[in-house]
């Protein structure tokens, strides 16, 4: 088992420059420690950005995102960089990415004993008044925090949709639902996010 440190101060850049990364790489897949410590502090805050969005509360959020980096460390020797170095910090960050993603929606089943998706089979019909979509003007912050009163099911169809760009197919094949209960799920999800932004201004 692997117990790494939180670094609260400076958990977006320590001891990890671009040019080093592959550096760290390597080291952390020959299980070194040091190596371990500074993978973890470079991408500690963008982990738990992704794991708050999926579970209830930050308790949750930093189990998930511990049991992401074990995956992490465990599975990275199968992890091959770019040739173009510029592209590796993205290329890895895209890779643990996904890791978060999954262990999040994995520790938010295990914290419930049911999960009801709601959503009909058949695609919900909804058209704005607007092009405008009020959604794309909203500080990020601000919008995490409407995200987190959905209800689950929309709020992990909106977070794998619309912020980690996956397809309503693989959601589908990840929350175990139709592609058009997804999509259904998303417009809905949309809709209440809308009207959240109408009653706060």
């Amino acid at each position: 088992m692997i117990f790494l440190e939180k670094n609260t101060k400076h958990s977006k850049l320590v001891g990890v420059q671009h040019e080093g990364l592959i550096h760290v790489l390597q080291g952390c897949k020959q299980g070194q420690r040091d190596s371990q410590q500074a993978l973890y502090n470079r991408f500690y805050k963008l982990s738990m950005r992704i794991c708050v969005r999926y579970v209830r509360n930050e308790e949750d959020a930093l189990e998930a995102m511990q049991d992401g980096f074990i995956k992490v460390f465990r599975q990275i020797k199968n992890f091959e960089p770019p040739r173009d170095p510029d592209m590796t910090c993205a290329s890895l960050y895209g890779w643990i990415r996904k890791i978060m993603v999954y262990t999040s929606i994995n520790q938010f089943r295990k914290s419930q004993r049911q999960i009801s998706w709601e959503g009909e089979e058949k695609l919900m019909h909804y058209e704005t008044a607007t092009n405008e979509n009020p959604l794309d003007k909203m500080a990020y912050e601000d919008l995490i925090k409407m995200i987190q009163q959905l209800t689950p099911a929309y709020r992990s169809v909106f977070n794998l949709f619309v912020i980690d760009g996956f397809s309503h197919e693989e959601i589908a094949g990840l929350l175990n639902i139709s592609v058009s209960t997804s999509k259904s799920n998303l417009l809905r999800a949309r809709e209440k996010l809308r009207q959240m932004i109408k009653n706060d201004t």
